[in-house]
């Protein structure tokens, strides 16, 4: 029997056909191969995590190479809020500096992550927002220095960079349609980039920084665009990843070419705050 790659993020990863939730008994009678009770127990558990989907998600890769632990482990945070997250502002390459909340949300997920395995190495896109996060994060965990990559910076939204996201359809509707249009080659007027442009450049790149830190555990920190972006590589076929708040935690497991998602949308370290909720820009628009 060949392997059998099972990749669970979110309810949109799995590719399961649709069960009722009542309960069945079945009474079975026949003895399984060890190899075929494995693979019920697993499609068993993935049907567990459909239904009850928790921020930590189990996957396992294919090939044996990355079975023995040889893949990079990136831990991809979103930088913390800024005004104009606040504001409903569209940012994408302009540098907007984090606000007094994001400050404090990037030092509650590097606390976090100080907590958690050792971080080998700390990625940041070049914008202000991203690198202060990235900053806080590294100083927190043993002083590393912060590495920046243009490549996962946020996609250039073009005449739409400065505008209330509300008030966009009336003051540039061209580009405001070309946002929104699902064309993965539709670019954006006043020199902002298409979707396909985006996903090539900061998938080349997470790659790239996969392939550098096989056994090894790194953060990246970038955008809402980006990150779904990235979440789309690791899970082509899914639905869409939803909001990504300020500072969540989303973990990718890199081997080679082949991603999975161990965990998504984690913002587990700013329960009991005030700064849970704030995340302009991480759904339809880009922060």
């Amino acid at each position: 029997m060949s392997a059998v790659r099972t990749q669970w993020a979110s309810p949109g990863c799995l590719q399961s056909p649709r069960f009722s939730t009542r309960s069945v008994k079945i009474a079975v009678c026949v003895k399984f191969p060890a190899t075929i009770k494995t693979l019920l127990l697993k499609q068993s558990f993935a049907l567990t995590r459909l239904l009850n989907p928790p921020h930590s998600l189990s996957m396992s890769f294919s090939s044996s190479s990355c079975m023995d632990g040889s893949y990079a482990e990136i831990v991809v945070v979103r930088h913390g809020e800024t005004e104009w997250n606040a504001d409903g502002r569209i940012q994408g390459h302009l540098d907007v500096e984090l606000n007094e909340a994001g400050k404090q949300q990037a030092a509650l997920v590097a606390d976090r992550l100080s907590k958690e395995p050792k971080i080998s190495a700390v990625y940041s896109s070049d914008l202000k927002r991203a690198l202060v996060t990235a900053e806080t994060i590294a100083a927190k965990c043993g002083g590393l220095e912060v590495i920046t990559d243009p490549d996962v910076r946020e996609r250039n939204l073009g005449e739409l960079q400065g505008l209330v996201f509300r008030e966009a359809a009336k003051l540039s509707p061209k580009a405001h349609k070309a946002f929104l249009s699902h064309r993965t080659d539709q670019d954006i007027p006043g020199g902002g980039e298409s979707l396909g442009h985006l996903f090539q450049r900061c998938t080349s790149s997470l790659q790239r920084i996969g392939n550098k830190h096989k056994g090894e555990r790194v953060v990246v920190v970038s955008h809402g665009g980006v990150i779904r972006s990235l979440y789309k590589r690791a899970c082509p076929n899914g639905k869409s990843g939803g909001k990504v708040l300020n500072t969540s935690v989303n973990i990718f497991h890199l081997c080679d070419e082949e991603w999975a998602i161990k965990s998504w949308g984690d913002v587990s370290h700013l329960q009991q705050t005030g700064y849970l909720e704030s995340g302009f820009g991480g759904d339809k628009t880009s922060g």
